[in-house]
């Protein structure tokens, strides 16, 4: 799951692919802008097949963060 987070934030972002490890946050850490985010996010819910909630999206603060929120849906 990570891998293809990390392939999303790379291809989609342009994301240098040094930046993204688990623990990186997409704010401070990758500099995504909250439009950025809300693309990053579509893309997400795009690539996975889901639907990631509007009240879910302030506990996605780190990479690790979405994988174990897709991983349990």
């Amino acid at each position: 799951m990570f891998e293809k987070i990390k392939k999303l934030l790379v291809e989609e972002m342009g994301i240098d692919e040094k930046l993204i490890t688990p623990e990186a946050k997409l704010i401070a850490d990758l500099e995504l802008n909250s439009l950025e985010l809300a693309e990053f996010i579509l893309s997400c819910e795009e690539e996975f097949k889901v639907s990631i909630e509007d009240g879910d999206l302030k506990k996605l603060v780190c990479i690790n963060d979405i994988v174990k929120y897709l991983e349990n849906l």
